[in-house]
């Protein structure tokens, strides 16, 4: 297997976390490519030049990428499911705030017992700043993770602005009129377009473009989408995905092999932030992964390979609730049957991009095991390459040293002790079990020489804890300070970083690796 990919066209990457970000906000998969078709079709209308219509074809297919930001404290308001409650939510994202709140009390929540839900909508109609903290997390996350990928500063100044609205209600600055980005403002009605179309028919999307027209969208981009919009649809389908290449604005952007694996760690973060506890994986599987691969004697190449799939590998989680995910105990068959899903999801997200393909196969069999007991597949150690086995080993032993919501983190001695006690069930064969042995003793207890943005170690401590979800109060008895010391690192980490939520702080401590110790 090749792990020199050379160049490739970042617009493959980008369509696939558009895939992804269909699976977090409750949407088919190809929703977030059609809605791109419409928007380089009305932003072509509109006359925008090249650049111009470059932006609105990236920020339309990653209009959504921060939406893992905050995906457990909405689990935890939803009754388990941020995903059920996003895919609620999504006809409403643009309209008025009383219909919202209206269609929200109505259906947050629906599947529990009536006295369970007056509870949840009563905690949420006495956080009024949920949304604004939501939102606004949203896209902080966004615009950090598409310069990361190498996207144009009107691309991150989009997504960073992707809730705004014409009459200056929206996230995260109350923007009004021209001062939205206007990629936004032709994102969100080719949005509204699509999803009012496919679910209820073309007169009720129009209906609906009509009635938000001078509240949530440009009265300009309405007209051309009044106009135009049911030829546009008429020409979008169910395999979008050539389409979509064609329609990005030439020269296509190209991601070559030196910048891939930046763009492969922020696709890595983009799924780790779908839970606290999995803020950190990714890079570590494989970062633990690829030394493995080198330990084990394969060439360079392939060990390269197995790390960037390591980064990707868990994508497909963002497919599954966080409530699932977030459990603090025994789950259920139909919700381990969710959680079997997420390898699976992961495939299709990355299977079709050809900048992609030397680690789709890899990233795709991280739950197999040698005796056939893995998923999705099933498959034994003979259809299992050594390289799919590292990866595998890779990501149990980084798994079983992290903290998760059932138990403690296991010292790097039990997890060793536990992996080779899989070998001896037939779940691992002893090769690639001893190589990931190997490469976590060559790895562990390496020094930080400074911290990043001149932070304290006290302010690290702080970080770390807030990035795995803790709030002020369960920082300070943590730590054996006051509440308000804590708020006041807080805010220096905020400042120092340069950050204003706790999603974008979360994932400053992603990308500087403070959370791997």
């Amino acid at each position: 297997m090749d792990g020199e990919v050379g160049s490739g066209r970042l617009a493959e990457l980008t369509i696939a976390l558009s895939l992804a970000t269909d699976l977090g906000t409750g949407q088919p998969l190809e929703h977030g490519l059609r809605t791109c078709r419409l928007a380089v079709a009305a932003a072509s209308e509109l006359g925008l030049d090249r650049s111009a219509r470059a932006c609105v074809y990236y920020t339309a297919l990653l209009r959504f990428i921060g939406c893992t930001s905050d995906a457990s404290e909405t689990a935890a308001l939803a009754g388990g499911d941020d995903i059920a409650l996003n895919a609620t939510m999504g006809p409403l994202l643009t309209a008025g705030r009383a219909e919202g709140t209206r269609h929200f009390v109505r259906h947050l929540a629906e599947d529990l017992p009536a006295h369970r839900r007056a509870g949840r909508i009563a905690r949420a109609l006495l956080d009024p700043g949920f949304e604004r903290r939501s939102l606004t997390g949203h896209c902080e996350v966004g615009a950090r993770l598409a310069g990361r990928l190498g996207l144009d500063a009107s691309v991150c100044e989009a997504l960073g602005h992707a809730y705004e609205r014409w009459d200056g209600s929206g996230l995260p600055d109350g923007l009004a009129g021209a001062d939205v980005p206007g990629a936004v403002r032709i994102v969100t009605v080719a949005r509204d377009a699509e999803l009012w179309a496919r679910t209820s028919g073309w007169q009720a999307a129009a209906e609906t473009l009509a009635a938000r027209r001078g509240h949530g969208h440009d009265p300009d981009v309405v007209d051309v989408f009044l106009e135009q919009g049911l030829a546009w649809l008429a020409e979008t389908g169910e395999d979008e995905w050539l389409g979509v290449l064609d329609a990005e604005p030439a020269p296509a952007l190209v991601v070559d092999d030196t910048r891939l694996d930046d763009a492969l760690a922020a696709v890595a973060d983009f799924a780790d932030l779908k839970s606290w506890f999995l803020r950190g994986h990714s890079p570590g599987v494989a970062r633990l992964a690829a030394t493995a691969a080198d330990a084990a004697g394969l060439p360079p190449s392939e060990a390269t390979a197995v790390g960037r799939a390591g980064l990707v590998h868990d994508v497909g989680r963002v497919g599954v609730p966080s409530g699932i995910w977030d459990h603090p105990g025994p789950l259920t068959t139909q919700q381990w049957e969710r959680v079997r899903l997420h390898s699976y999801l992961g495939e299709r997200v990355l299977a079709r991009a050809a900048l992609l393909s030397p680690f789709v196969e890899l990233a795709g069999r991280h739950h197999e095991r040698a005796d056939g007991s893995g998923y999705h597949r099933g498959l034994t150690a003979d259809r299992l390459p050594l390289a799919a086995r590292l990866l595998a080993a890779a990501d149990a032993f980084h798994a079983m040293t992290e903290r998760r919501p059932h138990r403690p983190a296991l010292a790097a001695a039990d997890a060793a002790e536990r992996l080779l006690a899989e070998v001896e069930a037939g779940r691992f064969r002893r090769a690639e079990v001893d190589a990931v042995l190997v490469a976590a003793g060559e790895t562990r207890g390496a020094a930080r020489a400074s911290n990043p943005a001149g932070l304290t170690d006290r302010e690290v401590e702080v970080l770390r804890l807030i990035a795995r979800g803790h709030g002020n109060k369960q920082v300070a008895v943590l730590l054996g300070i006051s509440p308000k010391t804590v708020g006041r690192h807080v805010e220096q980490v905020y400042a120092k970083a340069e950050v204003r939520t706790r999603a974008g702080a979360a994932l400053f401590a992603m990308e500087q690796g403070l959370l791997a110790d």
